[in-house]
């Protein structure tokens, strides 16, 4: 499955956290805390811009390959050799 904006508008004004990593055994970043605010194509039709406010986002191709569940997206750029990764916070229950 392609990048689709509709995937990922399932996540939109929820808090999820969010990571871009590399292939295994590489560094990763930490997840942080976000909130989906929109998403857009990008002016040239090959990224799908994924916004946490009116300014930031990161821009995920549209080729890339997709795995996703209720609570996760992920995406992984072949080219670039990155994961864009989406989950949904889970509250514990207590």
């Amino acid at each position: 499955m392609d990048v689709k904006a509709i995937d990922v508008d399932k996540f939109k004004n929820h808090p999820v956290f969010v990571c871009i990593y590399g292939d295994q055994n590489e560094d990763q970043a930490p997840w942080v805390r976000r909130n989906i605010l929109k998403t857009t194509l990008c002016p040239d039709s090959t990224h799908l811009r994924i916004y946490f406010d009116k300014h930031f986002f990161f821009a995920v191709p549209l080729s890339s390959k997709v795995d996703m569940s209720d609570h996760a997206w992920t995406a992984y750029d072949e080219t670039a050799r990155l994961h864009y990764a989406i989950k949904k916070e889970v509250k514990a229950h207590v």
